[in-house]
Formats: structure tokens, sequence, C-alpha cells
């Protein structure tokens, strides 16, 4: 089978590999469709933690199954992956906190991923995706981790909620705050996808961070208060350390975003302000089936996020405009 690694930064290779075999307690997947997500960018890039190289990347997964011995699965169903592999022994799996495991393995960061014609996955990792289409079961795993941050915060009808970063991860997790009851402000720099959250996902408030002056925008829109929960979806730090002058006093500062170095911030300013800071690692199987219900009913429609498909025979040329913001990409997908 074909298969396809980041060498280093900068430089992917394809390489012909053999099959691989099933282990008792895996299942063989036909992939079919890999979603681009910011973390194969940053590894591409060279500012992913948690990463070394060579890597297979991909984690966006929609595949078939061919061999399986797990119940309630045949070959042929379609479905998706969770690719966070915890040990199930841990502190964080023994307090049903799998997405946190302290030996977690996430397939195409400290494991390979799925960016091969073929992948070996354990039973217990595979998610039913019934009639859902191949793009579909491509996105649940990132708005997974958006459904997992909104839950983190605790989102209640009628807060102000401030989604910084309009990537794929900050659209889902606008639309599942969205859900929750959460009165949303997306905050970007390109302006281009701030026009998508304001003009296809209907989002009231767009703020870019270069030419507003955000705070000032922040106390008109939330009368004075400020919003009650920020979460950051850029894995920018200097957004992120940002941020921090948006949120009102009580609230919560939520990082889904990831990024190398260190947070810095006023202490004195976050105490008078008896803030919560929380990080948002992964998701778990509860938020998987909460978007995929989500996305059965109807009320989310994240395919529109979709403007770039690449042939998995083309990545390697087309991968690099990625970085570049001019591209205006908001989804990525690689045709298997």
């Amino acid at each position: 089978m074909k298969s396809l690694s980041c060498l280093k930064p900068g430089q992917f290779g394809y390489r012909e590999v053999a099959d691989p075999e099933r282990p008792q307690g895996h299942t063989l997947l036909k992939v079919r469709q890999v979603g681009i997500c910011g973390t194969d960018i940053h590894a591409f890039e060279g500012t992913q933690p948690f990463f070394d190289y060579p890597r297979v990347l991909g984690h966006e997964i929609a595949a078939e199954v061919v061999e399986t011995g797990a119940e309630g699965f045949s070959p042929g169903d379609a479905v998706t992956v969770i690719p966070y592999l915890s040990c199930g022994k841990c502190i964080a799996c023994r307090s049903g906190k799998p997405n946190c495991c302290v030996g977690i393995a996430v397939c195409g960061v400290h494991v390979d991923g799925a960016m091969s014609d073929y992948f070996v996955v354990p039973d217990d990792a595979l998610i039913h995706g019934g009639d859902l289409s191949v793009d579909q079961l491509a996105l649940i795993e990132p708005l997974a981790i958006g459904a997992h941050g909104v839950r983190r915060a605790g989102v209640m009808p009628g807060e102000s909620v401030l989604i910084v970063g309009a990537g794929p991860i900050g659209l889902g997790t606008m639309e599942l705050a969205r859900a929750a009851g959460g009165q949303i402000i997306a905050l970007d720099v390109n302006p281009a996808k701030l026009s998508f959250c304001r003009d296809t996902l209907g989002i009231p408030h767009v703020l870019n961070a270069v030419e507003d002056d955000v705070k000032a925008a922040l106390l008109d829109i939330t009368g004075g208060d400020m919003p009650t929960v920020v979460i950051d979806c850029t894995g920018s730090l200097r957004a992120i350390n940002r941020s921090f002058d948006y949120m009102a006093h009580g609230g919560r500062y939520v990082l889904i975003g990831l990024q190398k170095g260190d947070i810095g911030f006023s202490h004195p300013a976050f105490h008078k302000q008896e803030g919560t800071l929380m990080s948002s690692r992964n998701a778990t199987k509860e938020d998987f089936h909460q978007v995929i219900t989500a996305m059965t009913s109807g009320s989310i429609d994240p395919v529109n996020y979709i403007t770039t498909r690449m042939a998995f025979d083309e990545v390697i040329g087309e991968f690099p405009a990625l970085l570049h913001p001019e591209t205006d990409v908001i989804k990525a997908m690689i045709m298997m």
C-alpha cells in the first residue's frame, strides 16, 4: 500500500509498504478521506508539540471496515475513528477522561495516522457512521474537539461567548457554543474567514483583531460586561496571551488551541477577576456522539467548511499552499 510521511519539517515523502496485519482486538480499515487540520500544518511547519519525525499524519478519518471482530461492526460499514488511543488504567482513564490519558497516543502525532491506503485501529476506537457522507465522517473529529471545549466551558444560555480563531476548529466551536445557547462573537485576523462566519454561519458579531479596537467593541457588544466565556482556537501564543484581556470578571477562559511556548499574563488582573483557566484536550466518545446527533438532525451542516480538495497523490505539491493565509482555505480534504 502507499503511505505518506512527514519526514521532517517542510518535507513529505511517499513510500510503498506492506499492507498492515490485523491483530486481535483491532479492525482493518480502507481509508476513504482524511481532513487536514492545524495539527498537520503545525507538524509540517515544525511547530507541533509532542511530535517526532518521521510521522504519517492524519486523524480526521472517514473509512470503510475491511476486516473486524468488533461487536456491531461488519465489513463495508462506514465509520470514523476516535484517534486518541488511551491506556484504560491511569488516573485520567479511571476518572472517565481518556482524552487526557497519561500515556495517550494520538494518531498522526505520537503514532502513525491515516494518510495511507489502509489503517488498523483498536476495535473500541470505531464510531459508526450510519448514513453520514464521507465528508461528514471526516469532519466529526474536529467538531468533537469543539464540543469538548464547549462542555469544558459550561456554556449557559444567554452567555456572551468569544471564540478566538475562525479556522475549522473555531467554526465548529462557534456552532456548538451557539447550540448550547451562547451569544457568539467571532475574532480572527482573516477578513475572508470573518465574512464566512457572518454570511454563512450567521454569527452576528465578527471582529478583526488587526483592524478593530477589540476591547472597546467587546464592551459595546456585551453592554460593558465583557464575554463570560473566551475560547481560544488559534494555537497562537500572541492571541492566547492577548485574550486574557477580553474576559469578564468571574469568567472562564478555555484553551483548545495549543502551542509550544509559555503563556504570560498578569496574575493580579486575573486574580482580581477570579478568572478560571482551563485546557481542553482532544475529545471523548460522548463528544463524538453529540456531533453525530447534531449532524443527523441537521442542526449542524459543516460540509460547507470544505473549500479545498486534493488527491492523495497530489499532497506533496499542494500541501504547502495551506500555510499561506492569502489562499483563504477554511477546510482541506485529502481524497484517498
